[in-house]
Formats: C-alpha cells, sequence, structure tokens
C-alpha cells in the first residue's frame, strides 16, 4: 500500500511546473556573481554577458526550429502570449485604422483567453471556437470562424489540463491562405514533443521556461522572420529594439541550457514519459473500472494524464491524498481556489 502521508509528496504537477534541471542550475551559478556584467556595456565585463545571452538565444532556437533573429526573451509565457496577441491587434489597427477579429478555441490558457477578453474593451471582438469532447479544435470550424476582418488565430499546441494536442499546421496554413497571423502557446509542449516554427507554419509561438526544466520568469516569443510587431513595452534597444529592459542574463542563460537538454532528449524523453503515464494510467483503472480518462482519445503529451472519478470532486481526491502533488486543473488562475475546470466544461 502506497503511503500518502509521507513528508516529502511524491510529485505529478509538472504541467503547472517542473523543477529546473541541476545541470540548467549549474550553468546558471556564475551568473549570480562573478558574470554581474550589462549586456549592453562595451567593456569585457558586459561583453561576456553578451556572449552567454546570445549563446542561449542559439540554443533555444536550435529548439524551436528557428533562426536566432527570431528569438525575443520575455519574463514568461504570459508576456510572450500578451505580445504576440496585442501586438497583432495594434498592428492590424495601425494598418486599417480599424479594430479587427480573433479566432481562439474555447479552451486556451488565460494567459491567451483573458487577453483576448481585455481586447474587447477596445473594441475587438474574438470568436472562441468550441471543442470536442476530446478537448481537439475542428480545423473547418476554425475555417468558418475566420472572417475579412480577423486580424489573428491563436491556438495552443496542446492543452495544459488534458494534453490534447492540437492540428495547428493545418489551422495556420487556413490562416496564412487568408492573409491572416496566427499564434501558438507552445508552453506545454514544448521539451516533451517537437515544436519548430517552420513545421507548424505559425507567424508566433510562444514559450514558458519554466516548463521545461528551466527557470521561472523567462520565456520566448519568437517570430517568423518578417513579421514585426508593435512594442508593448518602451525603453531602451535591447532584443534589438523589439522589447526593452535590461536582459535577464542568469535566466536567459537557465533557458537555453534547458532547451539544448531538451533538444538531446527529446526522442527518448517522450517515449519513457508515455511509458510511465500510461503505467499509472492502466493502474488507477484497474482499481477504479468507472474512471474516466479526459482526452484519452486524443494525440496527447507523453507527460500528461487527466482522470475523473465518479461521485468525487478533484478538491475530495486531492484532500484525501495529501502525499501526492497534483492539480485539480490550471495552476495559473491566481486564487488557489477550485473551481469547475473550464476546459472540462468545454469537452462537455
Amino acid at each position: 500500500m502506497a503511503d500518502f502521508t509521507r513528508a516529502e509528496p511524491i510529485y505529478l504537477d509538472y504541467n503547472a511546473t517542473t523543477p529546473p534541471d541541476p545541470r540548467v542550475a549549474a550553468t546558471m551559478q556564475p551568473f549570480l556573481q562573478e558574470h554581474f556584467g550589462n549586456p549592453s556595456s562595451s567593456h569585457a565585463v558586459g561583453r561576456r554577458t553578451k556572449e552567454a545571452v546570445e549563446k542561449a538565444r542559439g540554443q533555444t532556437a536550435d529548439l524551436l526550429g528557428a533562426s536566432p533573429d527570431d528569438v525575443i526573451f520575455t519574463s514568461g509565457g504570459t508576456e510572450a502570449n500578451n505580445h504576440a496577441i496585442i501586438g497583432a491587434a495594434h498592428l492590424a489597427s495601425g494598418q486599417t485604422g480599424s479594430r479587427g477579429h480573433i479566432v481562439t478555441t474555447s479552451v486556451e490558457h488565460p494567459a491567451v483567453s483573458e487577453v483576448c477578453r481585455h481586447l474587447a474593451s477596445q473594441g475587438f471582438t474574438t470568436t472562441f471556437v468550441p471543442v470536442d469532447s476530446e478537448c481537439r479544435v475542428d480545423p473547418e470550424r476554425m475555417a468558418a470562424a475566420m472572417t475579412e476582418g480577423t486580424i489573428l488565430v491563436s491556438v495552443m499546441h496542446a492543452n495544459n489540463e488534458v494534453g490534447t494536442i492540437q492540428p495547428v499546421a493545418e489551422i495556420a496554413a487556413m490562416a496564412r491562405e487568408r492573409g491572416i497571423l496566427s499564434h501558438s502557446d507552445c508552453a506545454q509542449s514544448t521539451g516533451k514533443i517537437p515544436v519548430s516554427l517552420t513545421d507548424l507554419g505559425v507567424d508566433m509561438i510562444s514559450v514558458a521556461g519554466h516548463k521545461l526544466y528551466g527557470p521561472k520568469g523567462v520565456g520566448v516569443l519568437c517570430l517568423r522572420p518578417g513579421v514585426t510587431l508593435p512594442n508593448l513595452m518602451f525603453g531602451a534597444g535591447h532584443e534589438k529594439g523589439r522589447r526593452p529592459g535590461t536582459e535577464n542574463v542568469l535566466e536567459i542563460v537557465g533557458l537555453g541550457t534547458a532547451c539544448a537538454l531538451a533538444r538531446a532528449d527529446l526522442a527518448t524523453e517522450g517515449t519513457r514519459l508515455a511509458a510511465l503515464r500510461d503505467r499509472l494510467q492502466d493502474g488507477l483503472l484497474t482499481a477504479f473500472p468507472a474512471a474516466r480518462i479526459n482526452g484519452g482519445g486524443a494525440d496527447r503529451l507523453p507527460n500528461t494524464l487527466s482522470i475523473s472519478f465518479p461521485d468525487l470532486t478533484a478538491a475530495d481526491v486531492i484532500a484525501a491524498t495529501p502525499g501526492v502533488a497534483m492539480s485539480a486543473g490550471a495552476a495559473c488562475h491566481g486564487d488557489g481556489g477550485v473551481t469547475i475546470s473550464h476546459v472540462l466544461q468545454a469537452m462537455g
């Protein structure tokens, strides 16, 4: 019988955050005190940190199938999503002089859905396309929602709660045929399955460092060559004028290392994680035959398992197993309270 009361819990909440890989932490350590220079400084101390930032940019670009010039470092996935969506909205307004229309899905992370709702207060409109019972959005329904006024299509690569992988490349191709910008929140998929700016065919992807064994507080907005967005913030000319503010060298170095490690281990790690997930799933279904796997019939992330038990809330299960750290839904809703998952609601 498993001991669910032990002091150190079994950690099963890697979609909320991952612990920094020890190799990531080791790479970051010298940049706490020894290499402290400002990358914009022209002297040797600054050049050393500038070189470290550019090395990390190359490592990140290699994982994302992009050029280093395509990579903008941000404070995390949320900022990257905000910059992509608000930037696209302001870009369209500047070109046409009118507000536009955004198409997204009903199961996006709040870092996307709440940005769209914010833009509604500025005159933009958003269509939230529903998903099926496996959390998969139909590309044809996405295409049908696009209009002459659509300025952006945003579809997460993989869902953060149930793991369903969306047909992003197919949807992006439809958007491009119509001259519409496309964006994908790849925070949950990067480092777990292949994520390539080129292969997905989107104009913009967002990444969060702490989802792939990197540090918290750093992320990436990756832009297709030729795509230029208005800035969200204004200041000095950092990140080639695209994102002002002295670079967070410590965490950028950590993210670069995490990306390099993920790229090296991607194929074998996916297989290992899928085997662990399936072992856990089979054990739970054997013990609880009436339980339901949410999104189990779809192509999903190798590390993600969402399961529902009849007549039990997630809060009940979590309270009864204090020795296991697991999630009742997205961990980014702020107040720590438990509400009905908008993803499971959307799935019916």
